[in-house]
């Protein structure tokens, strides 16, 4: 008996108990679910399947490992064939799946560590010490977050800024420690500590405390943090995701991001939807483009991300230097309080989370351009409250 149960527990989800009379979902199921609809946000926002390519990221390569699982079980197709509108287990773009039924464990476990990182992070040991199976069955013991729709944001916001280099994936390395509100990647899953209950000491003397961790599969835990500890440093490939860092906005130096002269550019919709119109002084999206912004707004009325409907320029502000992407991120983690939270259909029917929209009013947009230019932009947030930007909590 190896360790290969414990390196395949997400994946082992997909097998799915016969139904009975009066049969309602159960846990693990409602994981499966949870698991897939994290594949269909990513499809939302980057308009194909997740990709194994090499250069493709970690979270894009963990959930096509998952998606090629999912495919590939009959009991996971039949239970989430009602739920896929994109025709990821049934039309173009499970055309481009690639054949996986005849995967052994072997190369199921090789699949999962290209996913996870490096292949010289993953070892199998043979041997569990009873405190380690005591972790494991801590940290599997997870149940489904009944309030994560207030956290899934948070997440959203941290794949965001780590796919802009705004935060990096670092080691849990000897001594470490673990607070609230910190991130981590554990057994392929992102964990965010939500809350801490009071401290105690633990049999062998340290300082203990249970912990709520919330995972981006839409799963919570209420485990010991020195459970946590432990399962980090034997999850060979975890990492602690670090704080964000802007990083250089301007530079005399050109990078493959960087724009000789870009234009930060504030937009508000036309659109007619009930929730717009009665809030249309503001809400705006905030973006950045190195060409012009009447082209880049030229089809607006046919893309979900405008709204599907007509925008009006409100504000442009030039500046030179920039990095794009680290910029935007920066605006979406300023503002990210006050991100839009609207669903709309696009022109096929099918629900849509356009992002880049908050409700901010402009002269804050306006204070948040020239704390860009004075350096201060990092250290503040927007407090919806008081519509007012704040200094942000270390």
């Amino acid at each position: 008996m190896t360790d290969l149960d414990e390196l395949r527990t997400e994946l082992d989800e997909f097998a799915q108990p016969e139904k009975k009379k009066g049969y309602s979902a159960s846990a693990r199921e409602e994981r499966i679910i949870a698991g897939f609809e994290e594949i269909q946000r990513f499809v939302e926002q980057h308009g194909h399947a997740p990709q194994h390519d090499e250069d493709r990221d970690i979270f894009e390569r963990l959930y096509a490992v998952r998606l090629d699982r999912i495919r590939a079980l009959e009991e996971c197709r039949t239970l989430l064939t009602p739920l896929d509108h994109q025709g990821l287990l049934s039309g173009d773009y499970a055309a481009e799946a690639e054949p996986v039924e005849a995967m052994d464990d072997d190369a199921l476990l090789e699949e999962l560590a290209g996913a996870a990182g490096p292949p010289e992070l993953t070892e199998l040991r043979h041997v569990r010490s009873s405190a380690e199976k005591r972790v494991a069955e801590e940290i599997a013991n997870r149940e489904k977050s009944e309030d994560f729709e207030a956290f899934k944001p948070l997440f959203e916001q941290v794949e965001n800024e780590l796919r802009s280099g705004l935060r990096k994936t670092r080691p849990f390395g000897k001594n470490a420690t673990i607070e609230v509100s910190q991130w981590f990647i554990l057994d392929g899953q992102t964990a965010y500590v939500a809350d801490e209950g009071e401290e105690f000491d633990s049999p062998q003397g340290k300082k203990d405390a249970r912990l709520r961790v919330i995972f981006s599969n839409g799963t919570e835990s209420n485990l010991l943090r020195l459970s946590l500890v432990r399962a980090l440093y034997k999850d060979e490939a975890s990492r602690r995701i670090t704080e964000p860092d802007a990083g250089p906005l301007f530079s005399e130096t050109w990078e493959d991001d960087d724009i000789e002269s870009g234009t930060i550019y504030v937009l508000r919709s036309l659109s007619e939807h009930p929730f717009v119109a009665e809030h249309r002084e503001l809400i705006h999206k905030i973006g950045v483009t190195g060409g012009k912004v009447e082209a880049r707004i030229a089809n607006a009325t046919h893309d979900a991300t405008y709204l599907l409907a007509d925008v009006e320029v409100v504000a442009t502000y030039k500046l030179a230097g920039i990095n794009r992407r680290k910029l935007e991120a920066l605006f979406h983690r300023v503002f990210a309080p006050a991100q839009l939270e609207l669903t709309i259909q696009d022109r096929f029917g099918h629900p849509v989370k356009p992002r880049e929209w908050f409700l901010v009013p402009l002269s804050v947009i306006d204070e948040s351009v020239d704390r860009i230019k004075d350096g201060s932009i990092t250290r503040v947030v927007y407090d919806p409250e008081s519509a007012r930007l704040s200094k942000r909590q270390e």
